[in-house]
Protein backbone atom coordinates (compact mmCIF):
# COMPACT_ATOMS: atom_id res chain seq x y z
CA UNK A 1 0.00 0.00 0.00
CA UNK A 2 1.40 2.87 -0.98
CA UNK A 3 -0.10 5.24 2.06
CA UNK A 4 1.63 2.34 4.28
CA UNK A 5 3.53 4.48 6.46
CA UNK A 6 4.63 2.28 9.39
CA UNK A 7 3.75 -1.51 9.85
CA UNK A 8 5.17 -4.19 12.35
CA UNK A 9 5.60 -7.50 11.62
CA UNK A 10 5.07 -10.98 14.30
CA UNK A 11 6.56 -8.87 16.85
CA UNK A 12 6.96 -10.51 20.07
CA UNK A 13 8.60 -8.87 23.07
CA UNK A 14 9.32 -10.85 26.33
CA UNK A 15 10.22 -9.76 29.93
CA UNK A 16 11.64 -12.78 31.75
CA UNK A 17 9.09 -15.06 31.63
CA UNK A 18 6.21 -13.11 30.34
CA UNK A 19 5.45 -12.75 26.45
CA UNK A 20 3.89 -9.18 26.56
CA UNK A 21 3.79 -9.21 22.71
CA UNK A 22 3.17 -13.04 21.02
CA UNK A 23 3.40 -12.58 17.31
CA UNK A 24 2.15 -9.04 16.59
CA UNK A 25 1.36 -7.44 13.48
CA UNK A 26 -0.11 -3.80 12.56
CA UNK A 27 0.06 -1.48 10.25
CA UNK A 28 -0.61 2.03 10.23
CA UNK A 29 -1.52 4.40 6.67
CA UNK A 30 -2.00 8.14 5.93
CA UNK A 31 -6.04 9.17 6.61
CA UNK A 32 -6.59 6.50 8.76
CA UNK A 33 -6.91 6.20 12.80
CA UNK A 34 -5.98 2.77 13.98
CA UNK A 35 -7.14 1.89 17.08
CA UNK A 36 -5.76 -0.75 19.16
CA UNK A 37 -8.16 -2.09 22.37
CA UNK A 38 -7.92 -4.71 24.89
CA UNK A 39 -7.83 -4.70 28.78
CA UNK A 40 -5.04 -3.68 31.12
CA UNK A 41 -1.82 -6.35 30.76
CA UNK A 42 -3.05 -6.93 27.15
CA UNK A 43 -0.01 -5.14 25.90
CA UNK A 44 -1.00 -2.19 24.37
CA UNK A 45 1.28 0.12 25.84
CA UNK A 46 4.42 -2.83 25.20
CA UNK A 47 3.31 -2.22 21.69
CA UNK A 48 3.63 1.60 21.35
CA UNK A 49 7.09 1.46 22.99
CA UNK A 50 8.27 -1.40 20.54
CA UNK A 51 7.33 0.96 17.60
CA UNK A 52 8.82 3.85 18.94
CA UNK A 53 12.03 2.46 19.80
CA UNK A 54 11.63 2.45 23.30
CA UNK A 55 11.90 -1.12 23.98
CA UNK A 56 13.75 -3.51 21.02
CA UNK A 57 11.67 -6.72 20.11
CA UNK A 58 12.36 -9.84 20.69
CA UNK A 59 11.46 -11.41 17.30
CA UNK A 60 9.77 -9.27 14.47
CA UNK A 61 10.41 -6.34 12.45
CA UNK A 62 9.72 -2.71 11.89
CA UNK A 63 9.21 -0.63 8.93
CA UNK A 64 8.83 2.96 8.86
CA UNK A 65 8.40 4.52 5.07
CA UNK A 66 9.06 0.81 3.69
CA UNK A 67 12.70 1.04 5.40
CA UNK A 68 13.30 -1.45 8.24
CA UNK A 69 14.16 0.39 11.37
CA UNK A 70 14.13 -2.51 13.81
CA UNK A 71 17.13 -1.78 15.40
CA UNK A 72 17.15 1.82 14.82
CA UNK A 73 16.73 3.92 18.80
CA UNK A 74 14.09 5.80 19.41
CA UNK A 75 15.71 9.48 18.69
CA UNK A 76 16.25 8.51 14.90
CA UNK A 77 12.89 7.16 14.72
CA UNK A 78 11.60 10.48 15.79
CA UNK A 79 14.01 12.28 13.13
CA UNK A 80 12.80 9.91 10.70
CA UNK A 81 9.09 11.06 11.37
CA UNK A 82 7.64 9.12 14.75
CA UNK A 83 6.02 10.97 17.40
CA UNK A 84 4.30 9.56 20.51
CA UNK A 85 2.39 10.63 23.36
CA UNK A 86 2.81 8.97 26.63
CA UNK A 87 -0.30 7.94 29.38
CA UNK A 88 1.21 10.45 31.67
CA UNK A 89 1.33 14.16 30.63
CA UNK A 90 5.00 15.18 29.85
CA UNK A 91 4.85 18.61 29.22
CA UNK A 92 7.08 21.30 30.92
CA UNK A 93 4.55 22.77 32.91
CA UNK A 94 6.68 25.96 33.69
CA UNK A 95 6.71 27.40 30.12
CA UNK A 96 4.49 28.55 28.14
CA UNK A 97 2.46 26.40 25.53
CA UNK A 98 4.68 28.20 22.29
CA UNK A 99 7.80 27.28 24.47
CA UNK A 100 7.36 23.78 24.79
CA UNK A 101 6.75 23.39 21.23
CA UNK A 102 9.36 25.32 20.65
CA UNK A 103 11.51 22.93 22.58
CA UNK A 104 10.34 20.12 20.78
CA UNK A 105 11.04 21.34 17.21
CA UNK A 106 14.52 22.25 18.18
CA UNK A 107 15.29 18.63 19.60
CA UNK A 108 14.90 17.61 16.35
CA UNK A 109 16.94 20.02 14.33
CA UNK A 110 19.72 20.86 16.37
CA UNK A 111 22.75 23.61 16.11
CA UNK A 112 25.26 22.29 17.97
CA UNK A 113 27.77 24.60 16.09
CA UNK A 114 25.46 27.78 16.58
CA UNK A 115 25.58 26.83 20.50
CA UNK A 116 26.24 31.34 21.42
CA UNK A 117 22.73 32.20 19.85
CA UNK A 118 19.73 32.18 22.30
CA UNK A 119 17.17 29.28 21.23
CA UNK A 120 14.37 31.59 20.81
CA UNK A 121 15.55 33.49 18.09
CA UNK A 122 15.72 29.89 16.50
CA UNK A 123 13.75 30.65 12.81
CA UNK A 124 13.16 26.91 12.27
CA UNK A 125 12.07 25.78 15.63
CA UNK A 126 9.75 29.04 15.91
CA UNK A 127 8.12 28.49 12.88
CA UNK A 128 7.74 24.97 13.51
CA UNK A 129 5.87 25.88 16.64
CA UNK A 130 3.86 28.04 15.63
CA UNK A 131 2.86 25.94 13.15
CA UNK A 132 1.98 22.76 15.65
CA UNK A 133 0.30 24.91 17.77
CA UNK A 134 -2.10 26.06 15.20
CA UNK A 135 -2.68 22.32 13.92
CA UNK A 136 -3.37 21.55 17.00
CA UNK A 137 -6.11 24.27 17.72
CA UNK A 138 -3.83 25.89 20.55
CA UNK A 139 -3.09 29.10 18.68
CA UNK A 140 -4.87 31.44 21.26
CA UNK A 141 -3.18 29.52 23.87
CA UNK A 142 0.26 30.17 23.19
CA UNK A 143 1.41 32.85 25.66
CA UNK A 144 -0.37 30.46 28.24
CA UNK A 145 1.84 28.85 31.02
CA UNK A 146 1.05 25.45 30.42
CA UNK A 147 0.81 24.32 33.63
CA UNK A 148 -1.88 26.33 34.15
CA UNK A 149 -4.16 24.67 31.16
CA UNK A 150 -7.61 22.63 31.77
CA UNK A 151 -6.40 18.80 31.53
CA UNK A 152 -7.99 18.60 28.07
CA UNK A 153 -5.68 21.29 27.04
CA UNK A 154 -2.82 19.90 28.18
CA UNK A 155 -3.57 16.65 26.13
CA UNK A 156 -3.73 19.18 22.92
CA UNK A 157 -0.46 20.80 23.86
CA UNK A 158 1.76 16.96 24.02
CA UNK A 159 -0.08 16.12 20.71
CA UNK A 160 1.09 19.61 19.32
CA UNK A 161 4.77 18.89 20.70
CA UNK A 162 4.96 15.96 18.94
CA UNK A 163 3.51 17.71 15.59
CA UNK A 164 5.73 20.27 16.15
CA UNK A 165 9.17 17.64 15.40
CA UNK A 166 6.94 17.45 11.49
CA UNK A 167 6.02 13.45 12.14
CA UNK A 168 4.16 11.87 9.54
CA UNK A 169 3.31 8.93 11.95
CA UNK A 170 1.46 9.48 15.72
CA UNK A 171 1.24 6.96 18.39
CA UNK A 172 -1.09 8.39 20.72
CA UNK A 173 -1.56 6.44 24.05
CA UNK A 174 -4.61 6.70 25.61
CA UNK A 175 -4.88 10.75 24.62
CA UNK A 176 -8.42 10.44 26.38
CA UNK A 177 -7.65 9.42 29.48
CA UNK A 178 -9.45 12.04 32.25
CA UNK A 179 -11.44 14.06 29.86
CA UNK A 180 -14.88 15.07 29.90
CA UNK A 181 -17.25 14.87 26.79
CA UNK A 182 -16.71 18.49 25.57
CA UNK A 183 -12.94 17.77 25.75
CA UNK A 184 -13.26 14.27 24.38
CA UNK A 185 -14.99 15.66 21.96
CA UNK A 186 -12.43 18.32 21.03
CA UNK A 187 -9.85 15.68 21.09
CA UNK A 188 -11.95 13.55 18.32
CA UNK A 189 -12.45 16.88 16.26
CA UNK A 190 -8.58 17.21 16.35
CA UNK A 191 -7.52 13.52 15.49
CA UNK A 192 -9.85 13.84 12.73
CA UNK A 193 -8.15 16.97 10.99
CA UNK A 194 -4.66 15.19 11.66
CA UNK A 195 -5.53 11.69 10.02
CA UNK A 196 -5.39 13.41 6.78
CA UNK A 197 -1.62 14.10 6.43
CA UNK A 198 -1.01 11.25 9.18
CA UNK A 199 -1.00 7.95 10.60
CA UNK A 200 -2.65 7.60 13.85
CA UNK A 201 -2.21 4.60 16.38
CA UNK A 202 -4.70 5.28 19.05
CA UNK A 203 -4.79 3.15 21.79
CA UNK A 204 -7.60 4.11 23.96
CA UNK A 205 -10.25 2.81 26.82
CA UNK A 206 -13.40 4.79 26.00
CA UNK A 207 -14.67 2.25 23.69
CA UNK A 208 -17.30 4.64 22.54
CA UNK A 209 -14.64 7.05 21.55
CA UNK A 210 -12.96 4.40 19.53
CA UNK A 211 -16.03 3.35 17.65
CA UNK A 212 -16.83 7.02 16.72
CA UNK A 213 -12.75 7.72 15.94
CA UNK A 214 -11.84 4.60 14.32
CA UNK A 215 -11.65 3.21 10.96
CA UNK A 216 -9.58 -0.02 12.30
CA UNK A 217 -9.11 -1.66 15.70
CA UNK A 218 -6.90 -4.29 16.70
CA UNK A 219 -8.02 -5.97 19.57
CA UNK A 220 -5.17 -7.61 22.25
CA UNK A 221 -5.70 -10.08 24.73
CA UNK A 222 -2.52 -11.59 26.99
CA UNK A 223 -0.21 -10.09 24.62
CA UNK A 224 -1.76 -11.81 21.52
CA UNK A 225 -4.08 -10.29 18.38
CA UNK A 226 -7.51 -12.09 18.38
CA UNK A 227 -8.89 -9.49 15.68
CA UNK A 228 -8.64 -7.36 13.39
CA UNK A 229 -10.96 -5.23 11.13
CA UNK A 230 -13.39 -2.00 10.46
CA UNK A 231 -15.48 -1.21 13.72
CA UNK A 232 -18.35 -3.21 12.54
CA UNK A 233 -16.70 -6.15 12.10
CA UNK A 234 -15.31 -6.03 15.51
CA UNK A 235 -18.50 -5.23 17.33
CA UNK A 236 -19.91 -8.26 15.77
CA UNK A 237 -16.69 -10.83 16.09
CA UNK A 238 -17.83 -13.43 19.01
CA UNK A 239 -14.79 -13.82 20.67
CA UNK A 240 -14.30 -9.56 21.37
CA UNK A 241 -17.73 -9.76 22.74
CA UNK A 242 -16.82 -12.44 25.09
CA UNK A 243 -13.21 -10.77 25.83
CA UNK A 244 -13.33 -7.18 25.82
CA UNK A 245 -16.53 -5.44 25.47
CA UNK A 246 -18.49 -7.76 27.83
CA UNK A 247 -21.18 -9.33 25.90
CA UNK A 248 -22.16 -12.64 24.83
CA UNK A 249 -22.37 -15.62 27.15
Amino acid sequence: MTNELLSARNITRRFRGLTALDQVSVSLSRGAVHAVIGTNGAGKSTLVSVLAGELAPDEGSIFLHQQEVTTWPQPRRARAGLGRSYQRTTIFPSLTVHENCRLAAQARQQHFWNWAAPAGKCRYSTDAAQHALELAGLKDDASHIAGLLSHGRKRQLEIAMSLATAPTVLLLDEPLAGMGSEETDRMLALLSSLKTQHAILLVEHDMDAVFRIADEITVMVNGRVIAHGDPQSIRDNPEVQTAYLGEGE
